[in-house]
């Protein structure tokens, strides 16, 4: 039987931090940070939170450093939320995820197709299946 329980308590992590990051912490070096999901496994007793961060690899870099030293500040906060025995350890990691689709993008803007549409050698787009007329139908 499986349980939603985990999944249950990585949404409400998810939350709480990323509220901890965006509304509490004065840490100049977390910025342009979006909370993507969290991992929880099944026994409760450790999080993996993965993070987007926007900037150079450098500034990357520096958000996950202070990210991961102010991880027991987050804790303490979802600690107050949730009622349970242990409050889960926290650790962050970046969400590789966001950049690899815009790279996908890029590649296939350069390719000249987009999202699900081949161009024609004339540049215009190939109709689509339900663009041909329904003939009338005779009783």
């Amino acid at each position: 039987m499986k349980s939603y329980r985990p999944a249950r308590i990585a949404e409400v992590i998810r939350e709480v931090a990323a509220e901890t990051i965006l509304f509490k912490m004065q840490d100049p070096r977390i910025r342009g940070v979006t909370v993507t999901r969290v991992e929880v496994p099944s026994d409760l007793q450790s999080a993996k939170i993965y993070v987007s961060v926007m900037g150079s690899d450098s500034d990357v870099e520096q958000c996950l450093y202070g990210l991961n030293g102010s991880a027991g500040y987050v804790q303490r906060h979802l600690a107050d939320r949730l009622k349970l025995r242990y409050t889960p350890a926290l650790s962050f990691h970046v969400d590789k995820g966001l950049k690899n689709s815009q790279s996908v993008n890029k590649l296939l803007q350069e390719e000249g197709l987009t999202a699900g549409h081949e161009t024609t050698e004339e540049g215009s787009e190939p109709p689509l299946a339900g663009d041909e007329p329904v003939p009338d139908r005779v009783t």
